[in-house]
């Protein structure tokens, strides 16, 4: 006849044995059990749960930057994850002031943090190899000004952009798995970046499908971008990103608007050919310019992801 103990260890169905002092053994997991387990955990510690889950994705989509000298300038060359794991193509975006984007020790004025953006926008199936161009320092006013304005100076932005089509650009394409044509290559910049930016994309439409002018400066040589973009044929088939912060100025904000009524007029149609943004908090500087050119990057890239 068994005791009350051996009838209670019956209906606990243990096949492991008894314990080592006679005491019931520990149940075990089957195979499925530990994920359970952590999943069960993790709802004690949802904002350590999220981090980590952030983190570890941040990692699978975290690109690489490799310098490529390119007749006298060292040029900043970033290569999403995916990569390097198959022989796909990609989009290519030229930006300006190269030494801002991906590291705060390399720049002049604080950085974009745009290896962050750009793993945010691969998690989201845009991807493209972005070129930073490194400003000259002392030279930048004039490279990147297509105008000669008579309290500044500047006007070098056609030698300039000469030497982005016909040297940098022939050699990315001959360097890496590039998607070459118009409708995948793009241009981009802030401020006077953004300003030769612009200029690029009309002034070349046979190369740079799309742009991205972030609080370019319009007023440079009395405003005669806006001349110039009021009488450029418009490229077919092209997109423009226009922002602006309103911390800028009311003088800045003026002049975007003016910009954002001309490309209007000219066609571009909002949301679908022009993506406009004014941003309240937005001041003058490259950790503004980062975070909206993270939002902006679907829009840039939306017919031009890797094949």
């Amino acid at each position: 006849m068994r005791d009350a103990f051996s009838e209670r260890m019956g209906a606990a169905k243990n096949t492991t044995g008894m314990g080592r002092y006679g005491n019931p053994p520990r149940r075990t997991m089957e195979p499925v059990r530990p994920y359970l387990h952590y999943a069960l955990r993790m709802r004690r510690y949802p904002r350590f749960f999220l981090r980590w889950r952030a983190r570890a994705r941040a990692r699978a989509h975290k690109g690489s930057v490799q310098v490529v000298p390119a007749n006298g300038r060292n040029l900043l060359v970033y290569t999403p994850a995916s990569y390097a794991r198959g022989d796909a193509r990609y989009p290519v975006i030229y930006m300006q002031d190269g030494q801002n984007l991906f590291d705060p020790a390399t720049s002049f004025a604080g950085d974009w943090g745009l290896k962050t953006a750009l793993a945010w926008a691969s998690r989201r199936g845009f991807q493209a190899i972005v070129v930073g161009i490194p400003n000259m320092g002392a030279a930048r006013i004039t490279e990147y000004t297509p105008f000669v304005d008579p309290k500044v100076g500047g006007g070098q932005g056609e030698r300039y952009l000469d030497y982005l089509v016909h040297t940098v650009k022939p050699l990315i394409d001959e360097r890496f798995r590039t998607l070459p044509e118009r409708a995948h290559t793009g241009i981009a910049g802030s401020s006077l970046g953004g300003l030769i930016s612009l200029y690029a994309f009309f002034r070349y439409p046979e190369v740079f499908g799309f742009t991205a002018a972030l609080s370019p400066s319009l007023w440079f040589a009395n405003a005669a971008i806006l001349a110039f973009v009021e009488q450029a044929t418009p490229p077919a088939g092209g997109r423009v990103y226009l922002d602006v912060g309103l911390r800028e100025g009311p003088a800045h904000v003026a002049l975007a608007r003016q910009l954002r009524d001309i490309l209007v007029a000219k066609g571009y149609e909002p949301r679908v050919e022009l993506r406009w943004v004014e941003d309240r908090e937005g001041r003058h500087h490259e950790s503004a310019w980062g975070r909206r050119f993270r939002k902006a990057l679907p829009f840039l890239l939306r017919n031009g992801k890797p094949g």
